[in-house]
C-alpha cells in the first residue's frame, strides 16, 4: 500500500477472508497508533500532537472465508467505480514503479495487464556425469526460469466479463487464459526486486533485509 501511495494512489479496496477483523481493528485504530497524543482519562479526551498516518482511503470488504481469487474480485466489483483498477496479492513485495506499469497498459490497449517477474530459484544445479560424479555446481541464476505471474495487475472494468459467477471462481485459470486467447492480456516484464511471502522461511528473510535498512520495496 505504501508504494501505490508513493506514486500518488490512495484510494484502496481490501479483500477481506480470514480473521478479516483483525484487519479492520488494525485500519480503525492505525490513526492513533500512528500520532503522538495526550488522553485525559479524567475527561475521556484525546489530544492527537502530532501524527504520521497516511492519507489513504480503505474500503474494507468481507469477501467469504473460502473464496477464490476471482470470487473475491467479483464481490468488490460494486466498489470499484466502473472504472480502470489495479490489484495485487497481499503477499508480494517489489520495487516496480506503479506509474510506469500504468503507462504501459494505456500503451498497449488491452484489458488487463500483468507483472511477470522470473523468481530467482532456491535450489542449485548439479551437473553429473555418468560415473555419478558432479562436475559442477551452479545456483540457479535468475534468468533461466521462466516468466512468471507476479500480481501487480492493470484492469480495465471490461475483465468482469470474463469471470464466472460464483465464489469458486479462480481469477487465475479461466479469466486469464481466456483474457489470453483473445489478446487481451499483456505482461509488464519488471526485472527488479520482486518476492512473496509464502512460508515461515520468506517471512524471517524479509523481516531480515528490512531491518538491514536497504529493503529494495522501501518507499
Amino acid at each position: 500500500m505504501k508504494r501505490y501511495s508513493h506514486y500518488g494512489f490512495n484510494d484502496f479496496v481490501i479483500c477481506l477472508g480470514y480473521r478479516g477483523y483483525m484487519i479492520k481493528e488494525y485500519f480503525s485504530h492505525y490513526f492513533l497508533h500512528m500520532s503522538d497524543a495526550t488522553i485525559d482519562l479524567s475527561r475521556n479526551e484525546t489530544k492527537i500532537l502530532t501524527t504520521s498516518s497516511e492519507p489513504w482511503k480503505i474500503t474494507l470488504v468481507d469477501t467469504g472465508l473460502n473464496t477464490m481469487t476471482g470470487g473475491r474480485l467479483t464481490r468488490v466489483k460494486k466498489y470499484l467505480d466502473k472504472k480502470k483498477f489495479m490489484l495485487t496479492y497481499g503477499d508480494g513485495l517489489a520495487d516496480i514503479d506503479i506509474k510506469k506499469l500504468l503507462q504501459f497498459h494505456k500503451k498497449n490497449k488491452r484489458l488487463a495487464t500483468l507483472t511477470a517477474i522470473q523468481h530467482v530459484g532456491r535450489f542449485g544445479v548439479l551437473d553429473i556425469n555418468a560415473k555419478n560424479e558432479i562436475t559442477s555446481f551452479l545456483e540457479k541464476p535468475k534468468g533461466e526460469s521462466g516468466w512468471i505471474n507476479g500480481g501487480f495487475f492493470v484492469l480495465e472494468p471490461e475483465v468482469f466479463n470474463f469471470l464466472p459467477k460464483g465464489d469458486d471462481a479462480v481469477w487465475e485459470r479461466q479469466p486469464l487464459e481466456n483474457l489470453a486467447k483473445k489478446d487481451q492480456l499483456c505482461a509488464y516484464k519488471h526485472s527488479g526486486f520482486w518476492s512473496c511471502m509464502d512460508t515461515l522461511r520468506d517471512k524471517i528473510e524479509l523481516e531480515r533485509i528490512w531491518q538491514s535498512g536497504k529493503a529494495p520495496w522501501r518507499v
